[in-house]
């Protein structure tokens, strides 16, 4: 589906419009609508933000497109968001399972100091800091909750 937008005095009006609809409107183009390409909203890297919600409009290479604008974050604004990240992993429920987990700073994200088998269903193991099959839940009706440090079921008792 082509797109195009209202230029006036070289500047976009109000947002894009489908050929289609300007054909059943209006029965052709007329020539103050120009051709524009949707540019979908870009995914941003782990430190970058956007600087709108919303593109703006610009005219590139003869067509009238989308243009995003983020940047990079600061060094303060980078260290914030580790030290949120951080926080919230110290402050989860069972965190002493997952305390032998690194911090890598690259994608502001905990990894195990293991790598994850891909063969099975698995859990970490604070215990003995390792990766172990994940256990069968009871199927007695009763509600359970999964202790990690232990790999077992826990009945949940109120």
């Amino acid at each position: 589906m082509n797109l195009y937008i209202e230029i006036k005095d070289g500047q976009p009006i109000n947002h894009p419009a489908f050929e289609e609809n300007l054909l059943q409107a209006f029965g052709s183009i007329s020539s103050d609508w120009e051709p524009f390409v949707r540019i979908e909203r870009p995914n941003l890297g782990v430190y970058q933000v956007m600087e709108s919600e919303e593109p703006t409009y610009q005219k590139i290479n003869d067509v009238w497109t989308d243009v995003w604008s983020f940047r990079d974050m600061t060094a303060e604004e980078k260290a914030a968001k580790q030290q949120e990240v951080k926080d919230s992993w110290a402050t989860r429920d069972q965190a002493s399972n997952w305390a032998s987990w690194i911090f890598n700073e690259e994608t502001c994200s905990y990894h195990p100091p293991i790598p994850r088998p891909t063969d099975r269903v698995v859990i970490w193991n604070g215990a003995n800091n390792d990766w172990v099959d994940l256990p069968q839940k009871p199927n007695d009706g009763k509600t359970y909750k999964l202790d990690f440090y232990t790999s077992s079921w826990v009945e949940v008792t109120e």
